[in-house]
Formats: structure tokens, sequence, C-alpha cells
């Protein structure tokens, strides 16, 4: 639980997972490749917990929600962790195949048209740009930075792959919208009397930036 570290710690944590290297001292000691950091909170008990800063936030490509198991896979849960026989966990994959894949997500061609959708997300979060809306400018007091159009892009293309295709679309970006976004737009006081998470926010702004128009750019490239 990243939230119950000290500040101390996390600010540690913040060297290791922007800079690659943790300093001991005067000694600083590079971090293995491929390297990735995995947290948990309980967003529900907050006591002795301390809140995580922007800036360690925006670190964090995704923010996942992790919902209660289905039925099924409760059952699952019960029968493998009650009985006598014990887990056994090998690698899958070595680091090196690791390194590979994170190459050829990369390499997932992603049209223009992709990266203006994902930067007008981004930038309609944002209350202080004009082109924001008016919900955004009354329920959001930080909206998300240049890192958030940059995960978009490298989440959608590993989304797209994932789901057996070598091109982005725009309902690539789109899916990963919230795990990207919802840790890094900070709602308002208005925000929280009137039940709006960031999550809502998001689901607006998905409404309020038009496909539409990137996809008529994506039909005049293919026309091209």
């Amino acid at each position: 639980e990243i939230n119950r570290a000290t500040p101390r710690t996390q600010a540690a944590l913040l060297e290791a997972m922007q800079e690659r290297h943790v300093t001991v001292g005067s000694s600083t000691y590079s971090l293995p490749d491929p390297f990735f950091t995995l947290a948990t909170q309980n967003p529900i008990e907050q006591e002795g917990t301390y809140a995580l800063p922007e800036a360690q936030l925006d670190r964090f490509m995704f923010n996942v929600v992790v919902q209660y198991p289905t039925a099924d896979e409760e059952l699952q849960i019960l029968k493998q962790t009650t009985g006598s026989s014990q887990p056994k966990v090998s690698p899958v994959l070595t680091g090196r195949q690791i390194q590979a894949l994170q190459e050829v997500v990369r390499r997932v061609p992603c049209a223009d048209y992709n990266f203006v959708y994902a930067r007008d997300l981004v930038r309609a979060s944002r209350p202080g740009e004009p082109e924001s809306p008016p919900f955004v400018k009354e329920l959001v007091s930080w909206g998300a930075g240049p890192r958030a159009g940059q995960y978009l892009i490298l989440g959608a293309r590993a989304h797209a792959l994932l789901h057996g295709r070598f091109h982005v679309t725009t309902e690539d970006v789109r899916a990963v919208a919230k795990p990207v976004l919802r840790h890094r737009i900070m709602t308002t006081f208005a925000a929280a009397s009137q039940g709006v998470t960031s999550d809502n926010v998001v689901e607006r702004l998905l409404k309020f930036v038009p496909v539409e128009l990137h996809e008529r750019a994506r039909k005049r490239v293919n026309r091209s």
C-alpha cells in the first residue's frame, strides 16, 4: 500500500521511477532494465496514510481500479487457496523478451489523427485552456500534463496489439483513457460536493471531444 509509505520513502521511490536509479548516501546505483513499479492503495481506509504528491501520481502510467471478483473467480480463489498444495510460480518471459515486446509496442503504427485526438483529450482536461469545456472549468482544479498524452498513445498501441491489430484507432485511445487520466485529474470542492469523481470527468471528456472529426481525418488519410 504505497499511501502508507512515509513522504521520505515516496521521495526515494520517485527517483527510482523517474531516473531509473537510487541514491544511498553519496553512491548512485542504476536499476536493472526492464524496471517498472506496481503499487496498491486502499481507497476506503485512509487513516494513517499519506497522500501521494501529483508528481509521483504522474509517474504511474495507469491507475487501475480492481473490482470484486466474479462468482466463478471467487470460487476458484477459494479452491486454490484453501487446499494442501502449494502454488508453484515460474517465469513466463525473460527480461530480454520483455524488452523486445516493449519495442514491438512502440513500433505499432499510429496515424496523426490519433495523436491529435490524444492531445485534444488531454488539453480539454485543463481548466486553464481556452478549449476546455465549462464543466472542466467548474469541476477540475488541475488537469493532465503532457505525460498523459504520451501514455495514451503507448497504451493505445499496446491495446491494439493485445486485440490482434497492428495499427491504432481512436477506440484504442478511448479504451485506455480512464486508467491513464483518472489519477491525473484533480477535482474541485464543487465536484466533491456534487459527488463528481475524476472518472465522471473523463467520461464527459470522451463525450465532449468529437471522435467524428478525427474519424473524418482517418478517412481522408485512407483515401489519399
